[in-house]
């Protein structure tokens, strides 16, 4: 099978065109023929040896893909060849074939395409552990996300409402604003134009955000320090 791969570490200008040769899927694992892989900031890390995971040279990045079950190997009773699955794989996703442990593969619904599915796990998985399991947000907090035209950012925003909080929403332009609030923001920043500091803190009555989810880092954390509520919690 084809692979893109890594031989060292670099930029991407590194990666090479290969072939690659798969074994037979072992117990507990499943082979997929890969339809659409997500592409995502650990695959820039790994490709460079930046990321805490480093691969034996040839390597393929690519940590999350949907696809097609072709093979099933011993002691996997929940998928059937031929399933539309998404699963994780750590690397290996930037080819046409990946063996996947069962347990990090799920059926894909059937109104889900293979795009969307390449693209959920890590995006919503991320903000999902954040929100859910770190930050424990609840009905009725008032939630600000920071970067919320991007990927991690759009799903904070999208999961902060199903969990019921007020999202304030921060981005660069009036064109991310827009697609922050089809994803169900209820107030818009732009924080080119405005200090989203003063204007997190007029929209709370100067009480703060409750929970802050800053995926950007640098200036926007020490800001963000400045307004949250008391005992409030700021993700980064």
């Amino acid at each position: 099978m084809r692979a893109l791969l890594c031989h060292e570490f670099g930029g991407p200008d590194k990666l090479r065109l290969g072939e690659v040769v798969l074994p037979p899927a072992g117990p507990g694992e499943l082979k997929i023929a890969i339809h659409a892989c997500g592409l995502n900031f650990a695959d820039t890390l790994i490709i460079q040896g930046l990321y805490q995971e480093k691969p034996p040279f040839p390597f393929s990045p690519g940590m999350e893909i949907a696809g097609e079950v072709i093979e099933i190997g011993e002691g996997v009773s929940d998928f059937l060849v031929g399933d539309r699955i998404a699963a994780m794989c750590g690397h290996g996703g930037f080819a046409e074939e990946v063996i996947v442990p069962a347990g990090m593969a799920l059926r894909l619904p059937g109104n889900m395409d293979y795009v969307t599915g390449a693209s959920f796990a890590v995006a919503y998985g991320t903000s999902h552990l954040a929100l859910a399991h770190r930050a424990h947000l609840q009905p009725g907090e008032t939630l600000l996300v920071h970067g919320a035209a991007g990927g991690v950012g759009l799903t904070a925003v999208e999961l902060g409402k199903l969990m019921g909080a007020t999202v304030i929403a921060t981005a660069s332009s009036a064109e991310k604003l827009a697609l922050a609030q089809r994803y169900g923001a209820d107030h818009l920043i732009n924080y080119k134009e405005e200090s989203f500091r003063e204007r997190v803190l007029e929209i709370t009555g100067k009480r703060g955000a409750d929970v802050i989810y800053d995926p950007v880092g640098g200036p926007v954390f020490e800001e963000s320090v400045r307004c949250v509520a008391w005992e409030g919690r700021l993700l980064v």
